[in-house]
């Protein structure tokens, strides 16, 4: 069955790499403690190259949704989860030489009780309007390590199985047959 999430723009790119063309993989975390100079939620956004890259969001982007952002160069590594009905899947992260912003963001967010959200997308240097894999994937940082020189991490999708079944709760105002 064909992957529903990949453009047919990034297939043939992976299938053909024609000359020019650039794949570029992105990371984007997000915190409730990651705030710019005006005090307004932000995200750190870094690309595997270079150079910036200037790219649009998807328009259901949690943050800056469907505009353009930029995108920081940053040597980092990632290992895509492997694709098993039994497992949950993971992403593995190692990013190197983080910037004094980055690693104060980060222990910003370690001391806290809220997860860190990673969302990798997948941009091609023709096409810049939106990410070629869609929706992106979105995962929640687990077990961050830093030292002097990278931070390495894991990231996996929602715990689907410690969640409580059903996990709503049935309440009068919303279900008034309870009442009798």
């Amino acid at each position: 069955m064909p992957d529903p999430t990949l453009s047919e723009a990034w297939k043939e790119a992976c299938a053909s790499v024609p000359a020019g063309e650039l794949m570029f993989h992105t990371l984007e975390f997000r915190h409730p403690n990651f705030r710019d100079d005006a005090n307004q939620p932000t995200a750190i956004r870094v690309v595997l190259d270079h150079n910036d890259l200037i790219a649009t969001l998807e328009t259901d982007a949690p943050l800056n949704a469907g505009e353009p952002v930029v995108f920081v160069p940053m040597a980092f590594g990632l290992q895509l989860p492997n694709v098993e009905s039994i497992a949950m899947p993971e992403l593995k992260i190692v990013l190197d030489n983080v910037s004094r912003d980055i690693e104060a963001n980060l222990a910003l967010a370690t001391a806290s009780p809220y997860p860190i959200e990673v969302t990798y997308r997948e941009y091609l240097s023709s096409d810049l309007s939106a990410p070629q894999n869609n929706p992106p994937l979105t995962f929640t940082l687990k077990d961050p390590e830093a030292d002097d020189y990278t931070v390495s991490a894991t990231a996996s999708t929602s715990d689907l199985g410690n969640r409580q079944f059903p996990n709503e709760d049935y309440i009068a105002a919303r279900f008034p047959g309870l009442v009798r």
